[in-house]
């Protein structure tokens, strides 16, 4: 992001003058109240807004110069886990995880396979028939987890994923998505939830009414440490 503002109206910014680096294989928090930005972050990292002012780059490419069929398709990188699940409760949850491969027109036996596969990984394995809204907060979580999973993304968005849940579901859902950027994919966790961010620490990013009023130190010295950022996107960055 390079000075990236979004406005919902004229006199007052959801976001204001944003830069920041997100590098794959990432896992970064972004902090804040409600009402602080997040969750537009996040719908500018999803390409669901565009930025009002400024520049989102991905791969070094302004999106706003992308065409609607390009932009579908870079989202197709990508998962989104929400706080409130949003699934479709009379479908099973196997029907609610494959409904992303279907979508793009994935042929049954490999929807089949892929979606077996992120029963096991999520512990739901033998319990894919069962009705999504019959499902415990939990439970039902992870399903969503798998939905996010299933098109095995490179960049993971988490609204709040452990809002509503307890704190042994919590965990489970931090564990998962550590274990995805372990192997390699970005994950962005939005949360307003200090003491899960200072349980599993990892680079942060903090925003209040709009603005962001911190960065965390480790981010602080990767860019005090990179040889290869170039000089203006350096200074891009300290703008925010």
């Amino acid at each position: 992001m390079r000075r990236v503002s979004r406005f919902y109206r004229k006199d007052r910014a959801a976001l204001f003058d944003i830069s920041f680096d997100l590098q794959k294989g990432e896992f970064l928090y972004v902090a804040g109240p409600s009402g602080a930005g997040k969750s537009t972050l996040l719908r500018l990292l999803h390409l669901t807004e565009l930025p009002d002012t400024g520049q989102l780059l991905f791969a070094g490419h302004d999106v706003s110069g992308l065409r609607r069929s390009a932009i579908s398709v870079l989202r197709r990188s990508m998962g989104v886990i929400f706080q409130d699940y949003r699934l479709v409760e009379d479908l099973s949850a196997a029907e609610n995880i494959a409904l992303p491969l279907e979508v793009l027109g994935m042929r049954p036996r490999e929807i089949g396979y892929r979606v077996d596969e992120l029963l096991e990984r999520v512990e739901l394995d033998g319990r894919g028939r069962e009705p999504a809204g019959s499902l415990s907060g939990g439970e039902q979580q992870r399903v969503a987890i798998a939905r996010a999973l299933v098109g095995r993304p490179e960049l993971v968005l988490a609204d709040e994923p452990t809002g509503s849940l307890d704190a042994v579901a919590a965990d489970f859902v931090l564990d998962m998505l550590e274990s995805v950027a372990a192997a390699g994919a970005t994950v962005v966790l939005a949360s307003h939830d200090r003491l899960l961010m200072a349980a599993r620490p990892h680079r942060m990013v903090a925003f209040e009414k709009g603005r962001m009023v911190g960065i965390s130190a480790s981010e602080q010295r990767s860019r005090r440490g990179s040889r290869d950022e170039p000089a203006e996107p350096r200074r891009a960055a300290r703008a925010g």
